[in-house]
């Protein structure tokens, strides 16, 4: 059984369905902790579901490499990152670029999703720059987390068209529909074992 740390900002879509997945008989993973960077609506959904949460802020602490170990040891007091089976962080909605120690401390095992097709449209503001470029088409890419932003080995992509004149909100609301599901299955392939992150990151 898979141990997942999920790590929020904000209201938690992805981690309700990871909830509701990791509920299902026969799932092979399961949620240990939910860990935020400020006081995240969305824990409300780990604490109904009986799943311990914790918040670091980074004001509290005097640099971000700081913020960042202080973040690591509570993913690890729950088991995560440590010991023979590592087990799974994944950024579900975290909006803060993790510091390189934190990244290297977990990596390959640490994943996010991006609303785009990546390589293309790095950083914040990726459904806004695909439509400022003009593109046809865009997606949602879940991804290894490494050093650079969102520059990490690629795991699953899922596409969707864009529509003439479509406004920015209601795409990204449409990508997030894709955005969960994949999600889901992405975690599924690497519990089974028919995703492998071992050796991916130097890829």
């Amino acid at each position: 059984m898979l141990k997942l740390a999920v790590l929020i900002s904000g209201g938690g879509s992805n981690l309700k369905a990871l909830i509701e997945a990791t509920e299902q008989p026969g799932f092979p993973a399961r949620i240990v902790c939910v860990g935020a960077d400020t006081e995240a609506p969305g824990l409300a959904h780990a604490t109904a579901a009986g799943i311990p949460t914790f918040v670091v802020r980074p004001r509290d602490y005097g640099s971000r490499d700081e913020w960042g170990q202080v973040f690591a040891a509570a993913i690890q007091e729950h088991g995560v990152g440590t010991g023979p089976e590592p087990g799974l962080v994944v950024s579900a909605g975290l909006m803060r670029i993790l510091p390189g120690g934190f990244v290297r401390e977990f990596s390959p095992h640490l994943i996010n999703t991006h609303p785009a097709l990546l390589p293309l449209y790095p950083g914040a503001h990726a459904v806004r720059d695909a439509l400022a470029a003009g593109a046809t088409e865009t997606g949602v890419t879940v991804h290894i987390i490494d050093e650079g932003v969102d520059t990490g080995p690629v795991l699953r992509q899922a596409r969707v068209d864009i529509a003439p004149g479509e406004p920015e909100d209601e795409l990204h609301e449409r990508i997030k529909q894709l955005e969960r599901p994949l999600l889901v299955e992405t975690v599924r392939e690497i519990a089974t074992g028919a995703l492998q992150l071992e050796g991916t990151a130097a890829a």
